[in-house]
């Protein structure tokens, strides 16, 4: 195994590339070193299989899609009311909406791992893994609503992010005078999370 990290993570940066753009079906190593520019060959130095490539997307999805640190600190100054859990919503939004490959590579992993029961165990471990982190931020800061509201929030906000990355149209005009997707995040968080 090659052991060039630079090298390394932007194979695994094409790969999501590839990923979004061409689905699992087409993630290759010829795919890989063709969106990353390097001689045909190189990405199986890298990774040993087609596996080892999809664990090392998820594993770098995973920092890629996290909130910035300085982000959530500045959130976290803010009164514990629905009004901050909308903000980390919208920040939630906006990180997808930069990074759309990132998000989209993610939808293409969740659809990979219904066919491939090896990848769906380590996915299911890994996706678990951020909802009961989400879960655990929520506790810890004092946010307002439990535990499913927070599922319900994942829920809804997973949803919205699926329409709003892959068919944007559909959500148009659905709820007249409601902007997409700015305004169905207000509108999410105050339907799970009501002022008390």
């Amino acid at each position: 195994m090659a052991g060039n990290p630079e090298r390394r993570a932007a194979l695994v940066d094409a790969g999501v590339e590839v990923l979004a753009r061409e689905g699992a079906r087409g993630l290759t190593f010829r795919s890989v070193d063709a969106s990353a520019g390097v001689p045909v060959g190189t990405a199986s130095n890298y990774f040993t299989n087609r596996d080892d490539l999809l664990r090392q997307i998820d594993a770098r999805l995973h920092v890629r899609l996290a909130p910035d640190p300085g982000v959530m600190g500045a959130l976290l100054t803010r009164p514990r009311d629905r009004s901050l859990v909308t903000a980390f919503m919208h920040d939630l939004m906006a990180r997808a909406t930069k990074d759309r490959t990132g998000y989209l590579a993610l939808m293409e992993m969740r659809l990979e791992a219904t066919r491939r029961p090896e990848l769906r165990a380590s996915f299911t471990k890994s996706v678990r893994g951020d909802l009961d982190e989400a879960l655990e931020f929520h506790r810890g800061a004092g946010l307002p609503g439990g535990d499913e509201a927070v599922t319900v929030l994942y829920l809804a906000m997973l949803g919205l992010l699926l329409e709003h990355l892959t068919l944007p149209d559909v959500l148009d005009g659905v709820l007249p005078g409601v902007s997409v997707p700015e305004g169905l995040v207000e509108r999410i968080a105050a339907t799970i999370l009501p002022e008390e």
